[in-house]
């Protein structure tokens, strides 16, 4: 199929069902092509299984029996519309998807649909159009599915462009690029992202592996990859169904992503097995959980950034590596117990190693208006001596970044100016610049845990800086006053009031 008319299918089903009156805005159509693409994906998957089944002389047994199959209920001979089509997706599909039982795949399917798609098309037609469309859409070549992910990827890009959603959906691409070439995980190493939205993370350390391999990827490494390589969590349906859905057109359907609340889990209880030697992610920034699930952190806080950092510290294998966003309220807070406790075992128990400083602007399609949070990348490692005793960090290596490649805007259009590469280039030997400083640990112990990223080589000569440079610094200070205030309002409430938000 050429690329052409793939694009043209895909950007006319979503076309299609922005006409119905349940797709009010953009994250309704993305979520409704989501679910059509996985569902006709899914089953390219179980031919290709039972083809090599086949092959192979073994009895295949597919996952989904067959009037739930996609061909099945699509079959343009049959031609199932209007109400009826509703009807059988409300009354049928939807159920039995959900109460599937059995195998890993049986699972994952499972967890998509539980509480996806959010809302029916009101109009069975328009949702006919729609499977019309995509019936043309094919997986017939590796060809056909690389371009059928970046389309997806596009879109997934500019939901988190126009949606108001932030890193829920979509972390910069640039971002993360840098982050997974930084932190390099390797073939025959578990990765890791405890919150992985649509996946982004894990798609692109898939791509990383691979490119590392080059032709010298085997049947053996595509199972591993497959099977044990990528692991993830997701709280919401949508972002979970989305993650999915990257995965599967990026060549991995994994068993172990799966649907549940990361902070759940009661970290004391991980064991070495639990662990990962890799973790890539941006975890929620601003939200808040209930008060029961604090109990499950030697460091009690509602607040999410910090019980996502204090999980990851937990969950990274001896010899692991992280590379994570963190909202820069998590560096500077130096009075409340949970975030000073959290960055004392961080720097006792680990090699903080790198802290990167974002510009405002970067997350600026997490909120409705404004930059958005000031953000910092961190880089740890679980390193361990001889004697097999947690090796601390001596000194951390700072880097400020200022450009990133794209404008600190929503629409994050591509710009020249980008001083990732430069950081790259820099952080194999930590060298000083006048972007990049090193600060011994007693220092940052001295200011009770504050890892704020304050730069001592910026020049001290008067420059004429630009309006949108002026404009990101207010936006950085504006959010740390608003941190401080939050701060503040805590300190000052009553215990007992707390009530659990959304994130």
């Amino acid at each position: 199929m050429s690329r052409e008319t793939l694009n043209t299918q895909f950007w006319k089903a979503c076309k299609i069902l922005r006409q119905d009156d349940n797709t009010n805005s953009l994250l309704d159509y993305v979520e409704q092509i989501s679910w059509l693409l996985f569902l006709k994906c899914f089953e390219e998957l179980e031919e290709k299984q039972r083809a090599e089944a086949e092959f192979e002389a073994r009895e295949y047994q597919p996952v989904l029996t067959a009037k739930f199959q996609w061909s099945a209920w699509t079959d343009p001979k049959r031609r199932l519309t209007g109400r009826d089509l509703i009807a059988f997706l409300s009354d049928d599909l939807f159920p039995y998807l959900r109460d599937l039982k059995g195998n890993s795949a049986r699972s994952v399917i499972r967890g998509v649909f539980a509480d996806a798609p959010s809302k029916m098309l009101k109009d069975g037609a328009i949702l006919r159009d729609a499977i019309d469309a995509i019936q043309e859409v094919q997986f017939d070549t590796a060809e056909d599915v690389h371009t059928l992910s970046h389309l997806y990827e596009s879109l997934l890009a500019k939901l988190g462009r126009e949606g108001g959603f932030g890193g829920e959906f979509y972390t910069p691409r640039p971002v993360i690029e840098f982050i997974v070439q930084l932190v390099s995980p390797k073939l025959g190493e578990t990765v890791y992202d405890p919150a992985m939205g649509s996946a982004g993370f894990l798609v692109e350390a898939h791509r990383h592996i691979r490119a590392a391999r080059g032709d010298r990827i085997l049947p053996k490494h595509d199972k591993q990859l497959q099977e044990k390589t990528f692991h993830g969590q997701e709280k919401k349906a949508l972002p979970y169904l989305m993650g999915c859905m990257n995965m599967i057109l990026h060549g991995v359907f994994s068993s172990n992503l799966t649907r549940r609340n990361t902070l759940g889990d009661d970290v004391r209880k991980f064991t070495e097995k639990d662990r990962f030697d890799v973790i890539l992610t941006n975890p929620p920034f601003g939200g808040t959980e209930h008060g029961s699930v604090t109990s499950n952190f030697p460091y009690p806080s509602k607040a999410t950034s910090i019980t996502f950092l204090q999980h990851i510290m937990k969950k990274v294998r001896r010899g692991g590596r992280v590379g994570m966003v963190i909202d820069e309220g998590v560096l500077f807070k130096a009075t409340e117990n949970a975030y000073v406790q959290t960055k004392k075992e961080l720097l006792e128990q680990f090699n903080l190693w790198a802290i990167v400083s974002l510009p405002a602007g970067v997350f600026a399609n997490a909120v409705a208006t404004g930059t958005g949070p000031k953000t910092n990348l961190l880089f740890f490692n679980r390193d361990l001596d001889q004697a097999g005793n947690p090796v601390g960090t001596k000194e951390v290596w700072y880097y400020d970044a200022q450009a990133v490649g794209f404008s600190l805007t929503k629409t994050q259009r591509p710009i020249p100016e980008n001083d990732l590469p430069d950081c790259l280039e820099k952080a194999g030997t930590r060298a000083v610049s006048d972007r990049s400083w090193l600060v011994p640990v007693e220092d940052i112990v001295e200011r009770n845990y504050d890892l704020s990223a304050v730069n001592p080589n910026a020049r001290a000569a008067v420059e004429h800086r630009s309006p949108a440079a002026i404009a990101a610094d207010i936006a950085g200070k504006e959010q740390r006053i608003l941190e401080i205030m939050e701060e503040i309002q805590d300190l000052l409430a009553p215990e007992g009031n707390g009530q659990e938000d959304e994130e």
